[in-house]
């Protein structure tokens, strides 16, 4: 009874500064950053995104040169928009937002937030469920796959789901601390795999790579059903599958502890670690599974790297899958915890835990994931762009910022417009004009702007 009493002292303890801004002797070295983001991106998406370049038929070439210009272009968008902003309010997403546009409308955005928060996080535990399931011969997911389909698996997503629970209740900084013990060791485990299975390939030297990579890996040829992806695609998909983090500012939450805007470039380590080196050796693992199990439908990360190299790569991908899940777990709680400060947030992120956990049991999560990370960036990019123009821009056009804590509204209409107005634009221009749903962000982000700045003119001068 007293070691229970202790543990909920010890979460109780907790204080992750949700209503306030950062003290200056919690802020973080640019080591906290580096772990966090090498960790957060070296990850569970990684064994299911790198394949999805497989299947939709990229080329080498156009694949190497869109990941590189955008993935740079990530960075900077952590770096220029997200950590500036970040450093210099030292306030959660969910606590400016509520300034910005009042309780009403922060309460709704909380909920869709946490929502597709709790569905990224459910997809990585499902991605280490399949690594945990391998010694059971569970059945594993196939590509059609939508409800669970036995009980074993389920079973495995309820005590991965569990673990990724518990270390997300701990707040940041224990966050923060497995990240960086797992990220470089996962890394190391990426590269090696890739290069195990490269004579498997046909590689038998360096200058053979290429032209394996051509020829049998990216080969430009989609597999049958699946769009083609050329280099536009790839590049917009680097730079906007972690929209939400950094156009969106979902990683204010993050950053808010860095003491000066610069480690934004620490999102550096994510995205060529994670973004670059991982997915390019994930579809090499991935074009080998094709090959040896002679066009197998199952899609599952654990089966793939175990088949490539056997138990470390089954490891790589639970651990994979737990550091990109634990701190989206931690700002699913913060979304939620935001609506009622009163609340512990220990208590809300077990909760929230129990919701994602339910989530992973349905396949769909992972085979459906390129779809859901671009919806979900989308949905939450409007938002962003209100925040950049609210902290920048408003008070040198002669507005107010801040403006629903200003006037005491709980709803500032000029946000919600933006919102609306700018997710039909791009509604509109997918289904009328065609756009692919990967390509929608750039434009969108210029409307909500437009929108924000022409309706808090009408709205103030009221």
């Amino acid at each position: 009874m007293e070691r229970n009493k202790s543990l909920v002292a010890r979460l109780n303890s907790v204080n992750e500064y949700e209503q306030q801004a950062i003290p200056a002797n919690k802020l973080k070295g640019w080591k906290s950053f580096l772990g966090t983001y090498a960790g957060e991106h070296t990850a569970g998406t990684e064994f299911v995104i790198g394949p999805l370049f497989v299947a939709h038929g990229a080329s080498a070439i156009d694949l190497v040169t869109g990941l590189i210009f955008g993935n740079i272009l990530a960075v900077l968008s952590w770096a220029f928009l997200t950590a500036k902003i970040a450093v210099k309010t030292r306030v959660t997403l969910y606590y400016l937002l509520e300034q910005i546009a009042g309780k009403r409308f922060t309460l709704i955005y909380n909920l869709i937030n946490a929502g597709l928060f709790c569905f990224l996080a459910g997809s990585m535990i499902a991605v280490a469920a399949t690594a945990v399931g391998i010694p059971f011969d569970m059945a594993m997911p196939q590509l059609t796959d939508i409800y669970p389909n036995n009980l074993g698996w389920v079973l495995t997503v309820f005590t991965v789901g569990t673990i990724t629970t518990i270390i997300a209740m701990f707040g940041f900084e224990q966050v923060s601390k497995f990240a960086m013990v797992a990220a470089p060791w996962m890394i190391m485990v990426f590269i090696a795999a890739a290069l195990a299975v490269l004579p498997r390939l046909g590689v038998t030297d360096l200058g053979s790579f290429w032209s394996v990579a051509e020829s049998t890996i990216w080969t430009g040829v989609p597999l049958e059903g699946q769009s083609k992806f050329g280099f536009w695609h790839i590049l917009f998909f680097a730079w906007f599958c972690n929209m939400a983090m950094h156009i969106g500012m979902a990683d204010l939450s993050l950053l808010r502890y860095a003491k000066k805007w610069q480690y934004g470039f620490s999102s550096a380590t994510g995205v060529f670690l994670g973004h670059f080196i991982a997915w390019i050796a994930s579809g090499i693992l991935y074009s080998l599974f094709l090959i040896e199990s002679e066009g197998s439908l199952t899609f599952a990360p654990g089966p793939i790297a175990y088949s490539a190299v056997g138990v470390a790569g089954a490891i790589c991908v639970v651990v994979a899958g737990w550091t990109t899940a634990n701190p989206t777990l931690y700002r699913a709680g913060l979304a939620i915890q935001s609506i009622n400060p009163q609340w512990k947030t220990w208590k809300v992120t077990l909760f929230v835990g129990l919701f994602t956990t339910i989530a992973a049991c349905f396949p769909a999560l992972v085979m459906m994931l390129l779809e859901f990370v671009a919806l979900y960036g989308l949905i939450l990019m409007p938002i962003g762009a209100v925040i950049f123009i609210d902290v920048y821009l408003l008070e040198r056009m002669g507005l107010k910022s801040n403006y629903a804590a200003v006037s005491g509204s709980s709803l500032n209409g000029s946000v919600a417009v933006t919102w609306l107005v700018t997710l039909a634009f791009c509604l509109l221009l997918n289904l009328v004009v065609g756009i692919e749903i990967f390509f929608l962000g750039l434009p969108g982000w210029f409307v909500a702007v437009l929108v924000y700045v022409l309706a808090s003119k009408i709205n103030q001068r009221k």
